[in-house]
């Protein structure tokens, strides 16, 4: 890992160390941000041994300063919600290509590192469909369980939807993780549907 990266990777770390939410896990706590985007890179260099430079840097900066944008400044329902994706979406990738440039960057590799934030080519760019398999299997690993309880039979619709966004690779490594009987439960169902 060249010193340009691993000093890179840094910037995006610290800028994450600034989430106020507080994520626990195993009995140590850490900024929210912080914890999910380096077990996103995790994911992200286990599903791609090999990954090029640029997708390895999105892996860390993907949901970059999400807290920035609270869900409340948009309105209820669902074209609330999908404005608010969007303009998060716009936010992650502005502030990586601000963390980019100040790194020496080119503006190609920038804009190679948003594209992959901003999804743009999902199920046709093969890093893209590692980006969304390791988001949906971070999901899976540290919050899905905290998640299902409160949401009843209706998550089995809400993990369809995560599922389509993956492949059939991400979906084998999703019924690799440990699941409460319940949670196991419902992710088959919602894979069972997702397959008819």
């Amino acid at each position: 890992m060249s010193d340009r990266l691993q000093q890179t990777l840094h910037r995006f770390d610290h800028y994450n160390g600034a989430d106020p939410t507080v994520f626990s896990w195993q009995g140590e706590t850490c900024p929210q941000e912080l914890f999910l985007a380096q077990k996103l890179h995790e994911w992200v260099v286990k599903l791609a041994p090999d990954a090029a430079e640029p997708l390895i840097l999105a892996s860390r900066c993907q949901h970059i300063g999400r807290w920035e944008i609270a869900r409340k400044s948009y309105p209820e329902g669902r074209i609330g919600y999908l404005t608010w994706r969007k303009a998060l979406m716009r936010h992650h990738a502005e502030i990586a290509a601000g963390l980019l440039r100040e790194s020496g960057y080119s503006d190609s590799d920038i804009e190679r590192v948003t594209s992959i934030v901003m999804k743009q080519g999902i199920k046709q760019d093969a890093d893209v469909q590692v980006m969304e398999n390791a988001l949906c299997l971070v999901f899976l690993q540290y919050q899905y369980e905290d998640f299902h309880p409160a949401h009843g039979d209706k998550i089995v619709g809400i993990l369809k939807k995560s599922l389509l966004k993956m492949d059939e690779a991400g979906h084998r490594w999703a019924l690799t993780l440990p699941y409460s009987p319940t949670g196991l439960g419902y992710l088959e169902r919602a894979l069972a549907s997702d397959a008819a």
